[in-house]
């Protein structure tokens, strides 16, 4: 893949609760426009370093820029650059489909022209105009969660974080969500994923092992399963966290 431009970049990343390290001094860069898979089991510190990405929470030591802006002291800035998406879509229940696009388009400084003509888009693309006045409750779960990713980048973020985003879907419906990712991406906006499921790995250009805190492996899917002599992403994965301390 050609080398691309850093939009997030940290140094020495670290983040300690009390006598606890739960990030234990991470450095990585992330092109523009690049899927970059971010792997751990449970414990091993993801969730805390995506926190300190996001500008919702502050590093002990070491340094980052998130979209050009300094995760320790531009955090607001950083949220305006972004978007969310979590496990849990992060929709409300009880509104329609149009008016969680508004909500969500609002929060992020959209102004009523931009939600209406990016919603259009957005309806037209999805073949979601039959459903804008359905309530989000009332649709398949699939739908759902192609309508939290339109939620999560209506105001064309820098980046935009998936946090287990095709978890309890099918197959079908996991692959489908990965080509609107990749059409993301194509136009430029940066991926950053968290997954368990480690046939998703080979789909992003770069990955990212965390184990216990500290980063065991960074690099390309194909490079990984060379260095490992690994034939899937789901080996790789099992020899590099075999030693894990932490399991929750």
């Amino acid at each position: 893949m050609k080398e691309k431009e850093p939009i997030i970049s940290v140094c020495n990343l670290t983040k300690k609760f009390g006598n606890f390290t739960a990030v234990d001094n991470i450095t990585f860069e992330v092109g523009k426009g690049e899927i970059f898979g971010f792997l751990g089991a449970n414990g091993a510190g993801k969730t805390t370093a995506i926190r300190m990405l996001c500008g919702l929470s502050f590093p002990t030591s070491g340094s980052g820029t998130v979209a050009g802006y300094d995760i320790m002291s531009q955090a607001e800035e950083i949220k305006r650059h972004i978007g969310y998406m979590s496990q849990k879509f992060s929709l409300y229940q009880d509104l329609t489909v149009w008016e969680n696009l508004k909500l969500f388009s609002t929060i992020y400084g959209m102004t009523d022209r931009e939600i209406k003509i990016k919603a259009d888009m957005v309806f037209t693309t999805l073949g979601m105009a039959d459903m804008r006045n359905a309530l989000v409750k009332e649709i398949p779960l699939g739908w759902k969660q192609k309508l939290a990713f339109a939620a999560a980048t209506m105001h064309s973020p820098d980046v935009v974080f998936l946090d287990e985003p095709t978890g309890g879907v099918d197959p079908a419906t996991r692959r489908r969500f990965w080509e609107m990712i990749y059409q993301a991406s194509s136009q430029g906006m940066t991926i950053f994923v968290t997954t368990h499921y480690l046939d998703e790995a080979e789909y992003c250009h770069r990955v990212s092992i965390m184990v216990d805190g500290h980063i065991r492996a960074l690099d390309s899917p194909a490079m990984l399963k060379k260095q490992y002599h690994a034939a899937t992403m789901d080996e790789v994965f099992r020899i590099i966290a075999q030693g894990a301390q932490r399991t929750d």
